[in-house]
């Protein structure tokens, strides 16, 4: 059964940090461009960071020298190190992996999401 399974969100005082986790199951996630993104309340859905099959991790500049996205393929796993936390990264941050095919429409899975609220 394919299923990326997301863990480790919570309450976090502004300044903090956490570790977010996605575990895949099902398929192999290292032949997948890995990525987060979140999702404020009201506000669209938006690409956090991204870890492509082949290729130089990716941040947006709201996150960038702050988060921290690496990968145990050991444990087909995906983490993102959040640190120095902000009110503003509150949001369900959720897993995404996306295999591009030629020819043939792309593979992607996302997870269930995982809460991360920020606050004093």
């Amino acid at each position: 059964q394919v299923q990326l399974v997301e863990s480790g969100g919570g309450l976090v005082q502004p300044g903090g940090s956490l570790r977010l986790s996605c575990a895949a199951s099902g398929f192999t996630f290292s032949s997948y461009a890995r990525s987060w993104y979140r999702q404020a309340p009201g506000k669209e859905r938006e690409l956090v960071a991204i870890f492509p099959s082949g290729g130089r991790t990716n941040y947006a500049d709201s996150v960038k020298d702050r988060f921290t996205i690496y990968r145990d393929n050991a444990k087909n796993t995906v983490y993102l190190q959040m640190n120095s936390l902000k009110p503003e990264d509150t949001a369900v941050y959720y897993c995404k992996a996306v295999r591009l095919r030629s020819g043939a429409p792309s593979i992607e899975y996302w997870g269930q999401g995982t809460q991360v609220t920020v606050s004093s």
